[in-house]
């Protein structure tokens, strides 16, 4: 269990500080920034290569909705949960807290502007509302879980289930920035959160409430009308 956990600290940590990273140091870099499709590239890279190297260790979950979601399609032991997702939620504040000592070192860096956060209404990167918000990430974690129970299934092709839902994770990030700013994770969604400390603080329920109902939908969706039995 210590090294599964180890695994799935580093795991969270590097899908925030790539993540977030991409987004607060490199999104909107003068003339040469990333934008939107790198920053939802970075996300997928994150998962992606994690998965590759550690997934064979913690199962490469790097999120406690999909460690939920996991557990409603009873693919994982519940006394696992806890642990998974405390350890997760410490490596998304310790990534969180790297990114913000990098960033701090920046002229005229204001982590109350933003931090990657995630939001509702005027906090919402396109202005969505808070039912926008609420349905986009409760349905796009709910289908990260369909993907990530099938392309894992026994019966899947092997060895290509990280680059599914590397991409899969690209795809939401595409859909949803515009949105929430995407969480579908509520760690990466509180690692910056505490950073920001204002707003961000009081509309964090919602990525963790709605990344949750989500993933359990996802997870029993899957087992009981999509699940092959052996």
């Amino acid at each position: 269990m210590t090294k599964r956990l180890a695994a799935e600290f580093f795991g969270t940590f590097w899908l925030v500080l790539g993540g977030c990273g991409s987004a607060v140091l490199a999104a909107a870099f003068p003339e040469l920034g990333i934008g939107l499709v790198g920053v939802a590239l970075a996300f997928g890279l994150t998962v992606l290569t994690m998965a590759y190297a550690v997934g064979h260790i913690c199962g490469g979950h790097f999120n406690p909705a999909v460690t939920l979601g996991l557990l409603a399609a009873g693919r994982i032991d519940g006394k696992d949960v806890v642990p998974y997702i405390l350890t997760q939620v410490l490596g998304a504040i310790a990534a969180a807290g790297v990114l913000y000592l990098i960033a701090s070192g920046k002229a005229g860096f204001d982590v109350t502007a933003g931090f990657a956060t995630n939001g509702y209404g005027e906090h919402s990167p396109g202005g969505f509302s808070l039912l926008s918000v609420a349905v986009t990430e409760c349905v796009l974690t709910a289908f990260f879980l369909l993907i990530i129970l099938g392309v894992t299934d026994k019966q899947a092709p092997a060895g290509f289930a990280p680059l599914a839902i590397g991409f899969a994770l690209v795809l939401i990030h595409l859909i949803s920035i515009p949105v929430s700013n995407t969480s579908v994770n509520p760690a990466r969604s509180t690692g910056v959160a505490l950073f920001q400390g204002d707003w961000a603080m009081a509309q964090l329920w919602v990525f963790w409430v709605m990344p949750l109902l989500g993933a359990v939908a996802g997870g029993l969706v899957h087992r009981f009308a999509l699940a092959i039995k052996q």
